[in-house]
């Protein structure tokens, strides 16, 4: 697929507002995923199920007030949505009018997920709202995961800030070297943030697993870093990752 044109990134600011995701991110708490923010799901653009048709449908009806697609490598997904957005406000111009709305869009970012290595293991690193045209950036978004020197998470995080966005160390508890490891090295990296609030036991009801919750916001507090949520959708629905 085509890159998204200038026009369109003009239409969706906030995908490259990142001091307002920021502001957010600086609210968030284990309640607000999944019935409010979501900062993690893929399409079948990646690994997932979902069209993103189906995944803006799914957006609008739980009535997120905010979310991001982070396919692995790659904005296509982010890029489909976009224009099916864009699509929806044409079809449905009564629903959204900003004189008598009656629906609230969800404000959508861009994002994505990178395999890293941090302390010589893969890691997962979520960029959101940088600029995909950012020429220190955009060989991160060909559909494949990076190798060499560009795979290790100092050169991610740096391409990921270079654009403009924010980077952040997602599911922190799921690797193979601890969150008492990863999170200082990250933060010693300048990562902006941490995946805090994460099912990592896949409950029916999404969660975030209470234990090591209370471990990564421990480390968030004392490294001075963001929290962010999300479900990590890969399967038919939006709030639980199966």
């Amino acid at each position: 697929m085509a890159e998204p044109s200038a026009n369109l990134n003009a239409r969706y600011p906030a995908s490259q507002s990142a001091q307002e995701l920021k502001d957010i991110f600086q609210q968030v708490t284990v309640h607000s995923c999944p019935r409010h923010y979501n900062f993690h799901m893929h399409t079948h653009c990646s690994d997932g199920k979902l069209s993103p048709g189906d995944l803006m449908e799914q957006a609008i009806h739980l009535q997120l007030k905010g979310f991001a697609i982070t396919d692995h490598h790659t904005i296509q997904g982010y890029q489909q949505a976009c224009k099916w957005l864009e699509n929806w406000r044409w079809t449905h111009p009564s629903n959204w009018s900003s004189k008598h709305p009656q629906v609230k869009l969800p404000r959508l970012w861009c994002g994505v997920e990178i395999t890293s290595s941090l302390l010589g293991v893969d890691v997962h690193i979520l960029g959101y709202a940088f600029n995909p045209q950012h020429q220190a950036f955009k060989h991160y978004l060909q559909g494949g995961a990076p190798m060499g020197e560009d795979r290790q998470a100092k050169s991610v995080i740096q391409a990921i800030q270079a654009a403009g966005g924010i980077a952040v160390l997602a599911h922190p508890v799921r690797y193979r070297r601890s969150p008492e490891e990863l999170i200082p090295a990250a933060a010693a990296m300048d990562i902006d943030g941490v995946e805090t609030y994460y099912a990592y036991d896949h409950p029916t009801e999404w969660r975030p697993t209470p234990d090591k919750t209370a471990r990564v916001q421990a480390l968030a507090s004392a490294y001075n870093l963001l929290s962010t949520c999300g479900t990590d959708s890969h399967g038919m629905t939006l709030s639980r990752r199966v």
